[in-house]
C-alpha cells in the first residue's frame, strides 16, 4: 500500500509505525493515497489559533475567542475544547465548563489578513481554489503533479508545513475523490489532521458513523431519521432510491447517496455570494427605538464596507432581531435601486425596524443583510431626484479603504458617534 512520511516525505514500508528516514509517525498510507486529487483544507481553531501564533507562553492555556456573557463563543482553541467548549457555544456556559479561560474579542481584521496569506499560498498550488469560508476551502489538483513534481497527497503535505513555519498556524487536510469526502475526512484527525478516503472504502468508512455526520445533516433531521429508524449512515447506505423516497420523501435519494460518499459537484473557482450580513448581540435586552439604531447605523457601516470588499451592492436590505425570550424575526424591503451606502441601507432598514419597536418589547439582538446582491456596477448611478449618490458613493469607497488599512475606529460618521 502506498505510504510517506508528511514530516520528509520519504516512502514508507506498509504497516510501518515510524519512518525509517526520520524517526518521525507522521504516515500516511492508502491504496489510492497518489491517486487523489480533491483536497479540503481546514484551519485548525483558526481564529484562537491566530491569537497564540508567537506567544508560546499560551500553548497550554485554554482560550476562547468571543466576548460578553451574553455573546457566543467565535472560536476556542483545542485546549479549551478538551473542558467541552464548542463555537457557538453561548459565553456564560463556556465560562462554567472552562473558568480558568482566557477570553479575546475577536479581531476580524487580523483573521482576514491571516486568511488571505492561506489563499495566496493556495492560489500557487492550483488556479481551482473554492473557498467556502474565512477558514475552509476545497481545491482540485488534478494535472498538477507535472508542474509541482509530485501526486497531490504531497504536494498537500508540503502545503501544511509551509503555512505552519510561514503563518505559525495549523491546518488539516482531507484527500478523496470529491469534495464531500474531502470535508468529512479533514475532521478525522484534527489538529494537524491528514486523512484519505477512497473510491473504494468510502461507503464501508461511513457505515458505521452517524448520520449527522453527513453536512447538512443538522440536530433537527438527524432527529427526524432517528424518529424512522435510522441512526447510522450504513442504514442509510442500504435503501434504494424507491425505498428512500418512500420512507424520507423527495429528498431521501439525494440523502441516501450521500451516505454512500457520492458527490459530482466540480470545484469551480468562486463561490457566489448570495447574501452578505453582520449581527450583534447585546450586553443587556434593548426596547428602546434609540438604542436599537444606534447598533443598527454601526451594522449598516460594517455592511457596506463588506460590500465593497466583495464589489458588489445591495438590490434589498433583511433585518433581523432576536427578542428576549428568543424569538428570531426577519423582515425585508427591496430597495429602489441598489446601493453601498450605509445611510440608504439604514434608512431601509430603520424602516422596518420602527414597525417592530414599542417600547416594551425587548430585544437581544439586530442584525442586517443585504439580500437579494447586485454588482457593484449597478450601485448609486444616481438619477434626478438623488444626482449626488454617485459622489456619496466614491466617498463611502475612500473610507472603506481607510478603515480596511487603519481599522474601522479610525473614520466615521457623526451619526455613530
Amino acid at each position: 500500500m502506498p505510504a510517506f512520511c508528511r514530516d520528509c516525505e520519504a516512502r514508507a514500508e506498509d504497516g510501518a509505525r515510524r519512518c525509517a528516514g526520520c524517526g518521525g509517525h507522521r504516515l500516511v498510507g492508502h491504496p489510492e493515497l497518489f491517486e487523489l486529487t480533491i483536497a479540503h483544507v481546514d484551519c485548525d481553531a483558526f481564529y484562537a489559533s491566530v491569537e497564540k501564533r508567537g506567544r508560546p507562553e499560551l500553548a497550554a492555556t485554554p482560550l476562547i475567542v468571543g466576548g460578553g456573557r451574553r455573546g457566543v463563543v467565535a472560536a476556542a482553541c483545542y485546549v479549551a475544547r478538551l473542558s467541552g467548549v464548542k463555537s457557538a457555544m453561548p459565553m456564560f456556559k463556556a465560562m462554567q465548563l472552562c473558568p480558568g479561560a482566557m477570553v479575546v474579542r475577536p479581531d476580524m481584521a487580523k483573521y482576514v489578513a491571516v486568511a488571505r496569506e492561506v489563499r495566496r499560498m493556495l492560489d500557487a498550488l492550483t488556479p481551482l481554489v473554492l473557498p467556502l469560508s474565512i477558514d475552509e476551502a476545497v481545491l482540485d489538483l488534478a494535472g498538477t503533479e507535472a508542474l509541482h513534481r509530485a501526486p497531490p497527497a504531497i504536494v498537500m503535505a508540503r502545503f501544511a508545513q509551509a503555512v505552519e513555519a510561514r503563518l505559525g498556524i495549523t491546518i488539516s487536510v482531507g484527500l478523496a475523490p470529491n469534495r464531500l469526502l474531502a470535508k468529512i475526512a479533514a475532521d478525522f484527525d484534527k489538529p494537524r489532521g491528514f486523512a484519505v478516503i477512497g473510491r473504494k472504502d468510502a461507503a464501508a468508512v461511513l457505515a458505521e458513523r452517524p448520520a449527522s455526520l453527513l453536512p447538512g445533516v443538522g440536530r433537527v433531521l438527524a432527529e427526524a431519521l432517528a424518529r424512522k429508524g435510522f441512526f447510522r449512515l450504513g442504514q442509510l447506505q442500504a435503501l434504494s432510491p424507491a425505498e428512500a423516497a418512500r420512507m424520507l420523501g423527495e429528498e431521501g435519494p439525494a440523502l441516501c447517496a450521500r451516505a454512500r460518499g457520492e458527490d459530482s459537484r466540480p470545484v469551480r473557482a468562486e463561490r457566489e455570494t448570495r447574501s452578505i450580513s453582520t449581527e450583534t448581540t447585546f450586553e443587556a435586552d434593548l426596547a428602546a427605538h434609540a438604542e436599537l439604531a444606534r447598533h443598527l447605523w454601526r451594522l449598516c457601516e460594517k455592511l457596506a464596507g463588506r460590500l465593497i470588499a466583495h464589489q458588489l451592492a445591495a438590490a434589498g436590505v433583511v433585518l433581523k432581531l432576536k427578542t428576549d425570550r428568543f424569538r428570531l424575526l426577519t423582515r425585508t424591503s427591496r430597495l429602489a435601486a441598489p446601493t453601498v451606502l450605509a445611510e440608504t441601507l439604514f434608512r431601509a432598514a430603520d424602516g422596518l425596524l420602527s414597525h417592530e419597536v414599542d417600547g416594551t418589547r425587548r430585544f437581544r439582538l439586530i442584525g442586517i443583510g443585504a439580500q437579494p446582491l447586485a454588482p457593484s456596477g449597478e450601485a448609486d448611478r444616481g438619477d434626478l431626484a438623488d444626482p449626488e449618490a454617485p459622489r456619496r458613493a466614491a466617498a463611502e469607497r475612500a473610507v472603506a479603504r481607510i478603515r480596511e488599512k487603519f481599522g474601522h475606529e479610525v473614520i466615521g460618521k457623526g451619526r455613530g458617534l
